[in-house]
């Protein structure tokens, strides 16, 4: 549960700073830029260390799964968030690019940690 938590910490102090740096000028933009990639990276995470506890030889295609539905979210999403929610495409396009490079970075970290033993599975 700890990579969970360091995700959503990593991402709402980014946030909060961003926020405060940028004032208006970047908000709601970042914060709905960060929500989806923040979603889905917990969602995943969650899918990959169930499934490597229980049954590791599944992984490949639980994560081969995540990408098809993690790819038509992040479609309908990004779709939802700039026509029907008409929120500003630049700031909102940098803080998705930017949480969705950081926070798969951080879970294939985490990743890496689970699978060399560094940590334990939830069972």
């Amino acid at each position: 549960m700890k990579p969970l938590w360091w995700m959503v910490g990593a991402a709402s102090v980014s946030w909060a700073v961003i926020a405060a740096l940028c004032g208006a000028a970047g908000n709601p933009e970042v914060l709905f830029g960060m929500m989806g990639p923040l979603v889905a990276a917990l969602a995943t995470w969650i899918a990959v260390e169930r499934t490597y506890a229980a049954a590791p030889e599944r992984l490949t295609a639980v994560m081969i799964a995540g990408l098809g539905i993690k790819a038509v979210f992040f479609g309908v999403y990004v779709a939802i968030m700039l026509r029907p929610l008409a929120l500003r495409a630049t700031p909102f396009v940098a803080s998705f690019t930017g949480y969705f490079i950081g926070l798969h970075v951080m879970e294939a970290v985490f990743m890496r940690r689970l699978f060399a033993g560094g940590m334990r599975a939830v069972r």
